[in-house]
């Protein structure tokens, strides 16, 4: 019974989806923090040229009113100018930064849309509640990741510009449009590094946080019984519902074996009933059979209502594998049936219906 309610079972489909209904999904910060910042920082180089030009137009605007008398008009002219240019540079790259986070997390968990975490839920807003949560293991662990980041990033951030230093004896000696070059070099290394830093660090915490959140979903092999019974049913019940319906086709069936032309056995085993109705039915149908005891109670249904049987083993075989109750028998066997129903017909002196 200890072993129904470990957790050691991969979770089903039906508890990730049941999950993800739920706002819960394996979501990674820094994951989805290194995807904007590069799509940022592309988009910011992209939009350099267009950046540009608005910051020289506004150099330009501003640049006009010097040596003018300015009123109050004028100002609120130079100020909506100043915010419209401003909105201008910065809303391309706002955009495309939100964007580039809604990818970030599509890119991890697929596209979702659920207003579940949004419903109010006092619990949350319980103090003692959030006591254990801000001292729980997870809380801890985020706590440890977080300094060693931090840790790593002072680290090599220290080296490099360590490293940077060692030039510049040589370095305050060169002209300012080289030293200017080699700031931008050495810019270019750091960001360079720490990019590199935040990718692994990324990678890192994605694959961390996929193995905790498949982890917490974890089923037990009871829950697994259990969910299998909600989706497909209980499986007694089910049984139940078959032997009921078992039982009332059966019935029906039972029912129906007067109507029955002839019963064709073979002669122990299997017992076929079949009707013939010209008027109802284009072909020759079975009403009824059955196998060894129900086999022995059609043949005694049809002795107590003067039905002829007739022992024809290969045919009562045939009939019983191949037609359905029910059913008017296949095509095939139709010249079979024919010859047992004209031999019936013409010993008992029987018309056809």
């Amino acid at each position: 019974m200890a072993d129904d309610q470990e957790k050691t079972e991969e979770p089903t489909p039906k508890k990730i989806e049941d999950a993800r209904k739920d706002g819960n999904v394996p979501k990674s910060q820094d994951t989805s923090s290194f995807v904007t910042l590069i799509i940022a920082i592309g988009a910011f180089l992209a939009l350099l040229p267009y950046i540009k030009i608005r910051m020289f137009n506004l150099y330009r605007f501003s640049q006009s009113y010097i040596g003018t008398d300015m009123n109050k008009n004028d100002v609120h002219i130079l100020m909506i100018t100043i915010f419209k240019e401003f909105a201008l540079m910065i809303l391309p790259l706002a955009t495309i930064v939100a964007i580039s986070g809604v990818l970030a997390a599509v890119m991890q968990f697929g596209f979702l849309t659920t207003t579940k975490p949004l419903i109010p839920d006092f619990k949350k807003i319980n103090p003692i509640k959030g006591l254990k949560n801000l001292l729980s293991m997870k809380k801890f662990i985020e706590g440890i990741k977080i300094i060693i980041k931090v840790t790593l990033v002072l680290i090599l951030a220290y080296y490099a510009l360590f490293s940077f230093t060692k030039e510049l004896p040589s370095v305050i000696f060169f002209p300012i449009y080289d030293q200017l070059e080699w700031l931008r070099d050495k810019a270019l290394i750091l960001i360079a590094i720490m990019l590199m830093l935040f990718l692994g660090l990324a990678l890192f915490d994605l694959f961390f946080v996929r193995y905790n959140y498949f982890k917490e979903l974890k089923m037990s092999k009871q829950e697994i019984k259990d969910e299998y019974k909600q989706m497909e049913g209980d499986p007694q019940v089910k049984a139940r519902i078959r032997k009921v319906q078992m039982e009332m086709s059966k019935k029906r069936m039972m029912q129906d074996i007067p109507s029955a032309d002839v019963v064709i056995t073979n002669p122990i085993h299997f017992a076929v009933a079949i009707r013939y109705d010209t008027e109802r039915e284009n072909a020759p149908k079975v009403v009824a059979k059955g196998v060894d005891h129900l086999a022995l109670k059609i043949k005694e249904i049809a002795r107590d209502c003067g039905i002829q049987i007739i022992e024809n083993p290969p045919l009562a075989r045939e009939l019983y594998k191949k037609c359905e109750i029910d059913k008017i028998i296949p095509e095939a066997m139709y010249k079979a049936v024919a010859e047992v129903l004209a031999f019936v017909y013409q010993g008992s002196k029987k018309t056809r219906r």
